[in-house]
């Protein structure tokens, strides 16, 4: 199988994954979700790397719908760090090296941490030293009162929503303090994909504003309208999963101001 065909393999299968994440978010897929993902998978190595692929997202029913982590689904994500490990170091941050890898680094910490919340297991992969969380909008992003003129929140916004992983309640770090320092700059990213169309990365960096709004912070703009508009666009299986973790992340603050 050529590589290019390796990669359409892999995102079929995290898209078919991610649709059974989005089941038993609902309440409607039965057990061992990530163990049966990869019995029934007519490829099991693309099952494997699926899973890394959605990642810590796979936890969403367990954090959200209080489902219950079965040893079956903790042992199939063990597999799949054991077939594809993670690397041993990160190369350094943009612009001296590629975003990709660090950004990969904290999603496999993320999907690590909360195997280790629910499975009572050591947590495979320790948090990224030396690898940033993004480069953070400097001050012309408007955030200090200043007219907003610069584009790193650009940038920064879409690579924290290459983060979106993150945005669960039942993890918090350098990435999640980052989100909290900037929400301006994550409304501002949202509402410039929403413009230029681009639906999955608005709905990512919304997740963050979502996480922000359950903890009780003050926004630039109401997220459950926006997640709501990006959900009946649709975007495949990947934005839904997306959505459907936003709008139970948006459920508490709503009835908090009720």
């Amino acid at each position: 199988m050529s590589p290019d065909q390796s990669q359409t393999a892999f995102a079929a299968s995290a898209a078919d994954l991610a649709v059974r994440a989005l089941d038993a978010l609902r309440g409607v897929e039965g057990a061992a979700l990530v163990a049966r993902h990869v019995e029934e998978a007519a490829d099991p190595k693309a099952a494997l790397a699926a899973i890394r692929l959605v990642g810590a997202d796979l936890f969403a029913p367990h954090l959200l719908a209080d489902a219950v982590l079965l040893p079956e689904d903790a042992m199939a994500v063990v597999q799949s760090f054991t077939v594809f490990p993670p690397p041993v170091s990160v190369p350094a941050a943009p612009p001296a090296g590629p975003a990709e890898p660090w950004i990969a680094a904290w999603r496999d910490w993320a999907t690590s941490a909360l195997l280790a919340r629910f499975s009572g297991g050591e947590t495979l992969v320790p948090e990224p030293v030396g690898a940033p969380v993004a480069e953070e909008p400097d001050a012309s992003d408007g955030s200090d009162g200043s007219d907003g003129s610069g584009s790193d929140w650009q940038r920064w916004s879409v690579r924290m929503g290459q983060l979106s992983p993150l945005a669960l309640p039942g993890l918090d770090g350098p990435v999640h303090a980052a989100a909290r320092r900037a929400p301006l700059a994550l409304a501002r990213g949202a509402s410039r994909a929403v413009l230029r169309r681009d639906f999955p990365t608005a709905m990512r960096i919304t997740r963050w504003l979502a996480l922000l709004a359950a903890e009780g912070a003050r926004l630039p703009l109401d997220p459950a309208p926006l997640v709501e508009h990006l959900r009946l666009l649709g975007g495949g299986p990947r934005l839904a999963l997306d959505a459907a973790i936003a709008g139970r992340l948006l459920a508490p603050a709503r009835r908090d101001r009720a």
